[in-house]
């Protein structure tokens, strides 16, 4: 606008300078020549006055930019020359670490005054220091970390969600940590991190440790960590802290929970008629009646019980050793106990120091086959008796851990008492009930796992008695 009226004021020489506008990144100002003339306007003046207007008031109208004078333009551009002399003597920036390895350094880029709003505080920089990252200006000290809040002043930093990090809280927050050494898991030699992990446990840890001898829980299978350590079983197996916590350690504490599951049995109307003696024993004595029975199918790497139909010597656990300070203080007291063949079955053993839940499991399954032999069932394919078995114990655990939630069709003849303790279970007694039902269900095993998920199926489909109605009549599953 300020062309034409200054044709207005001070005349015209028959041409008038047409104005230049910036784009959104460079301002380039219009330069208008005074006019030497003092006539008075022709119609040919008129006319280019009419045409400047016209001019001036369409690139306003399409483009929405200011010209600039002469002084004005004088004005940016010291001012531009100053921005960049101090850019010049500017720190260097952080480098932006974006997850993956590739680093990328924000820019420091003079910008005019009025433009240079910070991104952090949302005022306005000025003249001095400054960044340009993550699409953003920044004072130095608005660029924080979003994990400390602190300012990041190194040289690089990383990115995650959208925030920046200082590179030592980024690892700290998401690179996972071993959970056996606590340190940060290393990575391998193609610079990625390699670790291991339980498939249902959140527990990861480094590679190194599946080899050099690092003890496992011989209940929920997680590796004991460097800090906590297990407990130590007489017969060289370990035991979690936690697993411990519900953990059955005798013959004599085992009897109330071989009550509930003779309820448990008689709430399905299969009702075990002949009192078959329970033992719990050490791992010893366990493998040793292993091999003394005629027939028996175990693919676990040790067996955790075992139905007898021979007549043998059986050592049994008769009293749980004490701890204290974390250690066992007093041996194992043990005593032979002679099993006498009155019937199909001699006694059930199970294996000792395993919680409550994965002790119920297993004496389910046992007493599946100590009821399918006393009900006269011929011998079975493994496949077909050791699945029905786990259907039993999987029924089992899943009716502990509705009661444990509240569900009101788990009961059933268990009394008040024992109701209300199941009741009180903690988070991880329930989890690890959890975990037994799922090493059940992802079994990979020919007999166990594939004998299951048919036994399963079949069940679902047709019920248990039908379904156990037809084992007894065709050695088979129903389809």
């Amino acid at each position: 606008m300020m062309g034409w009226l200054s044709k207005i004021f001070k005349g015209s020489s028959h041409k008038v300078s047409q104005g230049h506008c910036y784009d959104e990144n460079v301002e380039h100002p219009v330069w208008n020549d005074p006019s030497t003339s003092e006539d008075a306007w022709t119609q040919c003046e008129n006319e280019d006055i009419d045409h400047a207007i016209a001019l001036s008031l369409l690139e306003e109208e399409q483009n929405g930019k200011r010209v600039f004078d002469h002084e004005s333009q004088l004005k940016e551009d010291e001012q531009l020359a100053r921005a960049l002399q101090e850019s010049l003597n500017t720190a260097s920036p952080p480098r932006c670490e974006y997850g993956n390895g590739n680093m990328s350094q924000p820019v420091t880029i003079p910008f005019p005054a009025g433009y240079r709003i910070c991104a952090g505080c949302h005022m306005e920089i000025g003249y001095g220091r400054f960044l340009s990252c993550m699409g953003a200006i920044w004072h130095p000290e608005c660029f924080r970390c979003h994990a400390c809040n602190l300012p990041i002043s190194g040289y690089e930093f990383s990115m995650s969600g959208g925030y920046p990090y200082h590179r030592s809280c980024y690892k700290e927050q998401y690179h996972p940590k071993c959970g056996v050494c606590q340190q940060f898991i290393p990575t391998n030699a193609a610079g990625l991190i390699e670790y291991r992990a339980h498939p249902f446990w959140d527990q990861k840890y480094c590679p190194v440790h599946e080899l050099d001898g690092t003890p496992r829980c011989c209940s929920c299978e997680r590796m004991e960590p460097r800090d906590t350590g297990y407990v130590s079983l007489d017969d060289g197996r370990k035991l979690c802290l936690e697993c411990l916590d519900s953990a059955i350690m005798d013959t004599n504490q085992c009897q109330p929970l071989y009550i509930d599951i003779q309820e448990f049995y008689e709430s399905l109307n299969m009702r075990v008629e002949q009192q078959v003696p329970l033992l719990l024993v050490e791992r010893q004595a366990l493998n040793e009646a292993m091999e003394g029975e005629k027939h028996g199918h175990h693919h676990m790497p040790e067996t955790r019980g075992l139905c007898l139909s021979e007549e043998q010597t059986i050592t049994t656990v008769l009293r749980r050793p004490g701890i204290e300070a974390g250690n066992w203080t007093m041996n194992l007291i043990t005593e032979p106990y002679k099993l006498t063949r009155r019937c199909e079955v001699t006694a059930i053993l199970l294996l000792y120091g395993l919680p409550r839940l994965l002790t119920g499991s297993i004496l389910a399954h046992e007493m599946m086959h100590a009821w399918l032999r006393l009900q006269g069932f011929r011998m079975l394919n493994p496949q077909i008796e050791e699945g029905i078995c786990q259907v039993l114990a999987y029924m089992w655990l899943e009716s502990e851990l509705k009661s444990s939630l509240g569900g009101s069709e788990a009961s059933t003849s268990s009394s008040a008492s024992r109701a209300s303790k199941r009741s009180t279970r903690s988070p991880f007694e329930i989890k690890l009930g959890k975990f037994f039902k799922n090493q059940i269900e992802s079994d990979i095993s020919p007999v166990y796992g594939d004998g299951f998920r048919a036994a399963n199926q079949a069940v679902l489909k047709y019920g248990l008695k039908r379904t156990l109605d037809h084992i007894r009549m065709t050695g088979g599953l129903p389809y």
